[in-house]
């Protein structure tokens, strides 16, 4: 089993330091959920990993072996990076199929086939330059990317960016067959959380350049509930529990609650308990500014 593992990991940029000390092991095998908001580090961390972008302190390894700048480790790895109209970058002004032409001289597993089987499947007009795409259709250039790359590990940020509902359905799809069929570890990074918590093994919280959370996700869900009721009556039965996002409306009041192994809810008819959704929990652990 495969093991990407970054060790202490700090990004500054200037004065600011985006990354705080990141230690974080991925295993081989996996689809990973990256999930946080905004300026979280999402993006930087991914680069890192990827040697992408170097840190400003730390190691970044895989199976032991340094990433940066080592090509043995690097034909392991893929960043399908989001493609920016705006971005002043050289790909721009590429036609698509450069573009792809370009992507396959840098992995060495790159299947030509499923390139071009996507490029279909997408009704993508490989002779319009980058520049010229939608959003939408960017996205599409980025995921035939990370999936043809064949990576071992194989990373996208916001693949499902300007996609509309049926094509983002057929990315999750088009995920899991080919995590099914070749077991490569998929890093996701995106913002609609709830169509993809299905998919997730492992969810991954990042806030303010922290890992805030890495646990197998049906394991996150079944620990997280929501207690509302009377403030006295949520009181009692959360007291001495991990509580996140508090809201109050009068004499109500209503929590998150995440549990710890051998932890659970009192029984107590006084209040409300409920299920929480991946989208939800990541709300009560990121949605309040510091």
């Amino acid at each position: 089993m495969s093991r990407l593992t970054a060790e202490n990991i700090v990004k500054t940029y200037g004065n600011k330091d985006v990354l705080h000390g990141i230690n974080l092991e991925l295993e081989s095998g996996k689809i990973y959920g990256l999930i946080g908001r905004n300026g979280a580090g999402k993006t930087t961390l991914l680069s890192i990993l990827t040697s992408q972008n170097p840190a400003t302190s730390g190691t970044v390894t895989f199976d032991g072996r340094p990433v940066w700048e080592n090509p043995a480790v690097l034909e392991h790895l893929c960043f399908s990076r989001e493609l920016n109209q705006m971005a002043g970058s050289s790909a721009n002004s590429m036609k698509v199929k450069e573009y792809l032409s370009v992507a396959e001289t840098f992995f060495p597993h790159w299947d030509k086939e499923m390139a071009q089987r996507l490029v279909r499947a997408f009704d993508l007009d490989v002779k319009k330059r980058i520049s010229k795409l939608s959003k939408g259709m960017m996205s599409m250039v980025t995921i035939i990317v990370a999936m043809a790359s064949k990576a071992e590990f194989t990373f996208l940020d916001e693949p499902v960016a300007g996609l509309d509902v049926v094509a983002r359905e057929r990315f999750y799809e088009l995920l899991v067959e080919e995590f099914s069929e070749t077991g490569r570890t998929f890093v996701v990074s995106t913002h609609i959380i709830e169509e993809a918590a299905d998919v997730f093994e492992e969810v991954i919280i990042v806030d303010r350049g922290k890992i805030l959370l890495k646990e197998n996700t049906q394991e996150l869900l079944e620990r997280s509930f929501h207690v509302s009721g009377h403030e006295d009556a949520v009181e009692r039965t959360v007291s001495g529990l991990e509580v996140h996002h508090e809201e109050h409306i009068g004499r109500s009041r209503g929590v998150t609650v995440l549990l710890q192994p051998g932890q659970r809810l009192p029984e107590n008819s006084d209040v409300s308990i409920q299920k929480l959704s991946l989208q939800k929990i990541f709300v009560a652990l990121c949605g309040e500014e510091s």
